[in-house]
């Protein structure tokens, strides 16, 4: 009885499976079962040539078409089912797509099979990269063109309200088609400091604004603002400035912690000095007198 190889379950793919579907299998059985993978195992070899032959044929729509037909017609043909063993002369079809190319030799034969292996498809691969940035555009956001380590320069549309250590995730700028995760650094400000939601800095006052008060303008990361510093205000004392400070996940927003510094004047003029002088005769707050 005339034999015929079961080459959908050779493959493990259904009868009606799509032309990409039969390669997707025929690529991931030879991975599998390739002889340079298993070396010496004959069975695997044997298994490598069974992909070999089912790919060869099913690959091909008239062979396929034909091998249907000998499926359901011929009462003396059966299907070998994987496992079983095949009459066969070792000399079935080879697929031009075969990842090892077999050629028959006589037994006599010293020469070994010619091995070529198939490029394999590079791998998908996530980078990671640094990025510092000034506390303004953290802030801010918006495009910003960067230049990566590998000498890439890609711009990057990048969130507003971003924190330090914090990851963007750009999709496909990685290594063949991998993911490029940018680890955000905000660079230190010469005059903000972030404590987290709150911003944090130091407004320095002259003595006759801290003893008399007043409406004085104070930097924010929005611009300049208009600040009231109450009378008899003390250096080191922190004022607030309502919802000036850093964003949050939920859209709100901290305050901004404002330090009092109180600074004599290092070249005052002689009209200030003569004030000044004045002022010492005049007034009668001793801050010594209970020193001791």
């Amino acid at each position: 009885m005339q034999q015929i190889h079961n080459y959908y379950e050779i493959l493990g793919v259904p009868r009606n499976a799509t032309g990409d579907e039969i390669k997707k299998a025929f690529r991931r059985l030879a991975r599998q079962y390739h002889p340079d993978v298993n070396p010496g195992n004959k069975e695997a070899e044997e298994k490598f040539k069974d992909i070999n032959e089912a790919y060869d044929v099913l690959s091909d729509d008239d062979k396929r078409a034909e091998y249907n037909r000998s499926l359901l017609g011929g009462a003396k043909r059966r299907v070998v089912r994987p496992g079983e063993k095949k009459a066969t002369n070792g000399n079935g079809p080879r697929s031009e797509f075969d990842l090892w190319k077999f050629k028959d030799f006589n037994a006599t034969t010293t020469k070994r099979p010619k091995i070529t292996s198939a490029p394999r498809p590079p791998m998908r691969r996530d980078v990671e990269a640094k990025l510092t940035l000034p506390l303004e555009k953290a802030y801010q956001g918006g495009r910003q063109r960067i230049r990566l380590e590998d000498g890439r320069s890609i711009e990057v549309d990048m969130p507003a309200g971003m924190i330090d250590g914090q990851k963007i995730r750009l999709k496909g700028q990685g290594i063949d088609g991998g993911d490029l995760y940018l680890k955000i650094t905000i660079a230190r400000h010469p005059f903000f400091k972030i404590q987290g939601s709150d911003i944090f800095c130091v407004v320095p006052v002259t003595p006759s604004e801290a003893i008399v008060g007043g409406s004085i303008e104070v930097p924010t990361i929005d611009g300049m603002v208009k600040m009231t510093v109450p009378k008899g205000v003390k250096s080191g004392q922190r004022l607030r400035l309502a919802n000036k400070g850093y964003p949050v996940a939920s859209g709100e927003r901290g305050d901004q912690l404002v330090e009092i510094q109180i600074v004599t004047p290092p070249e005052p003029t002689p009209q200030e000095w003569e004030l000044y002088e004045k002022l010492r005769e005049l007034e009668t707050f001793k801050p010594r007198q209970n020193l001791f």
